[in-house]
């Protein structure tokens, strides 16, 4: 089932944002919670002690002997200090016991509903005389209608008896309110981060969202065969980075094809002029048209044309190997300077026709290399035969080899010529790509020489580029390993 960029976004970071306040409310309930009870009883307990100095003092002032006879003669007083002692918080009740755990007396809050008259639980009788204190979080103890924190410290008189106790209770329930409220504004807040996120990520993918759309419908024109559309590029992020190598993937597909198109058309060329040249000659020798003393020169020439056809052929058979991957390359030991010498003598006839300058530039007198040396053979020739080829007649030809950093040989074949233009240089190395459209200079080629070149030399994982200086120069250099 199909779920847009979008919903992704939408449901990812929503379940993110639910989770983390999910945590941060059971964080904060749990801290909050514990430290309002803690707080509580702290405040409970203080009020407890303040409660039995107070009273425990009116028992020795006055000489009474027990908390009833005491409430007999200052019960007003009692209870006025009490709920003096109890208005720490709007919740607190101070309730008097006597020794048998009746209910005496009562001060502060009148929330606090009593049950009447009943005597306080054993086990709170228990825990009072034998430790003098007891302490219960969430428990009526049989005293009260409703669930209440409860505190409470024994009384003594002044010969040391347990005389009674001072008990005080307060609302569990406002720990509960607190924690409620807290939930609340967090959950509050849960709704406007979920709506500001929902904006954020609205417009974040959709700044993600529309370049793929402008992508994914140019994808589709050029699954039509429309080379020519690009997407525009918009910041400097990931997805302008996509559509910037988008727009070069564009622009190759675009150079390839019209490529092939001008390779066709050469090829298409290449094959009808000698096949037209050889058919015209011949038909003329056999009807008569040619004469006899002609039939050499014109056989000549048909012989020409045929090892121009050869050539185009076993170049075609060549890149078909090539890519088929079916040309293995077989690395032997050789002299790379002897072959150079070879490959200068080669282009002799060449050279004389256009009073070329020659220049060998081979300071070592012997340099071997590790390398296929029929392949190496083949690109030294094709790239040394372009030199010749588009250098102009008087100017300077220069072939270099070199050794180079980390056991690197550099073989460099210079020429001054009207060199590559800056729009070109990037091309050279393409199959069918020929710089020179109007085939005034090279009327023999195919435009596959140097795409082959490079093909076999980066299959020896080695590297051929190119500098141009446009009008001026036009520099190749391979590199090879050393023995």
């Amino acid at each position: 089932m199909f779920k847009s960029v979008f919903s992704k976004y939408v449901s990812a970071f929503m379940t993110i944002i639910i989770l983390s306040f999910a945590i941060v409310v059971v964080i904060t309930v749990s801290v909050v919670g514990r430290f309002s009870a803690e707080n509580k009883k702290t405040v409970m307990n203080n009020c407890a002690e303040a409660s039995r100095a107070y009273i425990s003092s009116m028992l020795h002032s006055s000489g009474c002997e027990d908390l009833e006879t005491l409430k007999a003669l200052e019960g007003e007083k009692l209870s006025e200090t009490l709920d003096w002692i109890s208005l720490s918080t709007n919740d607190m009740t101070v309730v008097l016991l006597d020794g048998q755990g009746r209910m005496l007396l009562r001060a502060g809050s009148e929330d606090t509903v009593l049950l009447g008259e009943r005597e306080a639980p054993p086990e709170l009788l228990e825990d009072l005389r034998s430790e003098g204190k007891y302490a219960r979080a969430g428990d009526n103890s049989g005293m009260f209608e409703e669930v209440r924190m409860l505190q409470a410290i024994a009384l003594e008189n002044s010969d040391g008896e347990y005389v009674g106790a001072v008990v005080v209770c307060s609302d569990s329930v406002m720990i509960k309110e607190l924690v409620g409220v807290i939930i609340r504004m967090i959950m509050t807040s849960i709704l406007w981060v979920l709506l500001a996120a929902l904006i954020a990520v609205y417009f974040i993918s959709e700044r993600v969202i529309a370049p793929l759309h402008e992508i994914s419908s140019a994808a589709k024109r050029f699954a039509s065969g429309k080379f020519d559309v690009r997407v525009p590029v918009r910041g400097n992020d990931e997805v302008s980075e996509l559509a910037a190598t988008f727009n070069n993937m564009a622009e190759s597909l675009d150079n390839y094809d019209n490529m092939r198109n001008s390779f066709m058309s050469n090829v298409s060329h290449d094959l009808r002029s000698p096949m037209t040249s050889i058919s015209g000659f011949i038909d003329g020798i056999l009807d008569g048209v040619i004469p006899p003393e002609q039939h050499t020169y014109y056989l000549q020439i048909v012989s020409s044309e045929i090892k121009r056809l050869s050539r185009l052929v076993n170049t075609l058979l060549d890149l078909s190997r090539i890519q088929a991957g079916d040309r293995k390359f077989t690395p032997v030991s050789f002299d790379i300077c002897e072959m150079a010498r070879q490959i200068l003598i080669s282009f002799e006839q060449k050279i004389n026709a256009k009073s070329l300058d020659v220049e060998f530039d081979c300071p070592d007198e012997r340099i071997n290399v590790l390398a296929d040396l029929d392949a190496i053979y083949q690109v030294f020739y094709n790239v040394c035969d372009n030199a010749v080829k588009f250098a102009e007649d008087g100017k300077k030809f220069r072939i270099s080899v070199r050794r180079a950093k980390g056991r690197k040989v550099h073989v460099s074949i210079y020429n001054e010529g009207q060199g590559i233009a800056p729009a070109d240089i990037n091309y050279v190395f393409e199959r069918f790509y020929k710089s020179d459209k109007s085939r005034g200079l090279n009327k023999n080629g195919t435009g596959l020489g140097l795409f082959i070149s490079k093909t076999i030399i980066e299959s020896h994982n080695e590297q051929i580029w190119v500098e141009s200086e446009y009008g001026k120069n036009c520099c190749f250099t391979f590199s090879l390993e050393s023995e």
